[in-house]
């Protein structure tokens, strides 16, 4: 067989066939169409030879497949665009090495709630078992990090195609893996009967009435001092602005995850902003918490939480819960539980019960927010606090931002507000590296007229930076910003608060401006507020990529975190 022709593809079949009268359609073909009929629109990989059929079959269904420089790259990209349409994402990996690149981001799919088609081809059925160059076995590796994992079988590709769909975006979003071999890939299949498109969620349904919801419902009439927690179930199910609508009836602050900031703007007086990772932010928000007398737990899923937040409250505490799906989790309990749709639940909750305009008579959540904004440094003349300050001045309200895992997303999430929902994306649950460029390719490429910024350290460039190639390639025109500190400025501070050696934290000085230049984009360097924002508004106006290099020094962020 010549080395140029994948195992088990035929000789004779060549890409478009299906399209000839008479042609019975191939399963690849099957499987596009019903993730078409989805509403998937882009397709991230790397080639191989075991998925080629499928990249073509993607390709004449009218989803875009795009080149990636590195698996993990490619799912976030495909999350960034999930993030505008709300389609599932779709990951094309190769046999083997590939799909072992792909765990990360299908375990980030897996913990961040995305939904997501991971798509890989496998060796031919008959020769599984006798060969074993690059083979592994695809659904083993993947079924512990996704919510199901399948091999595609003769007849089963469009019945397979619609069960992956269903399982990604139904309850609490996540991966769904199609391992298809690569002979059944493009063998013929008798044409199946008219099937639906695949169909959105069900109209909302709110608890059921009885003596649950009515004592819940009193508890909130009573409440003085009520507080909601919205975590990264309200944007999966699309309940922003329910929980808006919740909190100004009820005059209940509200406290979110990173993924949830934004759901009521973050300039508002009831919005106390994200939570999650700060232990100095904590110290302001939990007390608050303990002291509600009744607590409402919007879409909260803790996975986004450190540990200081399990058990927040005191045993007894009215604490009503409304999460996606049923708990298990063990980071907190609830007196009152009603599992499901969050927007449905807040209306039956609020149903009968009086607003309320005048809450907290002490004024403990506006002197709170007082407190996080003097702490911030948010006017220091230069370091991470004035980087993000000028970058939320730079940009319009309506911007996307994505940052990347580090001691510089702790401190962006805090302080940069937001003022529209998913205004920034990153990855919570995981805190995988990698994140932020991916993701704000695809956001881009979904909404080409929208500000895009990634924000990222420059450790996390450094391991990501053939996506920058990706950038050139696209023709996107993304401002990168770097937060430079030549260290893994998180774990350094860990280390040495936990009096260890300095070891394998501290890494020489990368000329990020010259390397963008060499792959095809714009940088600079810059070291105060007033460069910073000259080459914001340069970059925003750029047809191509631009890296900026903000130069805020070793241990920048001691008593920020």
């Amino acid at each position: 067989m010549p080395l140029n022709v994948p195992r088990g593809i035929r000789l004779d079949w060549r890409p478009g066939s299906v399209e000839g009268e008479g042609a019975m359609p191939h399963s690849a073909d099957l499987i596009a169409r019903r993730l078409a009929a989805a509403g998937c629109r882009h397709a991230f990989g790397i080639p191989g030879g075991e998925v080629l059929a499928v990249m073509d079959a993607l390709d004449r269904a009218g989803i875009r497949v795009m080149l990636a420089r590195h698996e993990t790259c490619a799912g976030f990209m495909g999350e960034g665009v999930h993030h505008h349409d709300g389609a599932p994402a779709i990951l094309v990996v190769t046999i083997g090495p590939g799909l072992a690149n792909a765990v990360n981001v299908i375990a980030n799919a897996w913990q961040d709630r995305v939904p997501m088609v991971v798509l890989t081809g496998c060796v031919s059925t008959d020769e599984r078992h006798a060969y074993t160059h690059q083979v592994l076995d695809h659904v083993k590796l993947v079924e512990p990090v996704a919510k199901a994992a399948f091999r595609v079988e003769d007849g089963m590709a469009a019945l397979l195609a619609d069960r992956a769909v269903a399982i990604a975006t139904e309850g609490r979003p996540g991966p769904v893996l199609l391992d298809i071999p690569i002979d059944v890939q493009t063998r013929e299949q008798a044409a199946p009967a008219p099937q639906a498109a695949p169909q959105a969620a069900s109209a909302p349904v709110g608890p059921a009435e009885g003596p649950a919801l009515e004592e819940a419902r009193s508890w909130l009439a009573e409440a003085s001092r009520p507080l909601v927690i919205a975590g990264l179930d309200v944007p999966n199910q699309v309940a922003e602005q329910a929980v808006a609508d919740f909190c100004q009836r009820f005059g209940a602050p509200l406290v979110t995850g990173y993924k949830a900031k934004g759901v009521l703007p973050e300039d508002g007086p009831l919005a106390l902003g994200g939570a999650g990772l700060s232990p100095r932010a904590d110290r302001r928000l939990l007390p608050l918490v303990a002291a509600s007398d009744c607590v409402v737990l919007a879409g909260y899923d803790p996975i986004e939480m450190r540990i200081g937040w399990r058990d927040p409250w005191p045993d007894g505490a009215r604490v009503i819960d409304l999460p996606a799906v049923a708990g298990g989790h063990g980071m907190h309990r609830a007196r009152l539980a009603f599992p499901g749709n969050v927007a449905a639940g807040l209306e039956a909750l609020g149903r009968g019960v009086a607003p309320r305009s005048e809450t907290w008579p002490e004024g403990e959540p506006a002197a709170a927010k007082a407190a996080l904004r003097a702490e911030s440094r948010l006017d220091e003349e230069w370091g991470p606090a004035a980087v993000v300050d000028t970058l939320r001045r730079a940009l319009p309200r309506d911007a996307v931002v994505t940052t990347d895992s580090g001691a510089h997303r702790i401190v962006l999430s805090q302080l940069f507000e937001c003022y529209r929902p998913r205004g920034l994306l990153q990855s919570t649950g995981l805190c995988t590296m990698g994140g932020a460029v991916p993701l704000a390719i695809g956001r881009k490429l979904a909404e080409p007229d929208r500000a895009v910024v990634a924000t990222v350290g420059d450790g996390g460039l450094e391991m990501f930076l053939g996506e920058l190639a990706t950038l050139r390639d696209l023709g996107l025109a993304i401002p990168i910003l770097v937060f430079v500190d030549a260290q893994l400025g998180l774990i350094e501070l860990k280390q040495r608060t936990s009096q260890l050696p300095n070891l394998a934290v501290d890494f020489g000085a990368t000329d990020f401006p010259a390397v963008a230049r060499a792959l095809g984009g714009e940088g600079a360097a810059v070291r105060n507020r007033a460069a910073l924002a000259r080459e914001l508004e340069t970059a925003l106006a750029r047809d191509r990529f631009t890296v900026i290099a903000a130069e805020i020094g070793r241990r920048a962020y001691d008593g920020r975190i």
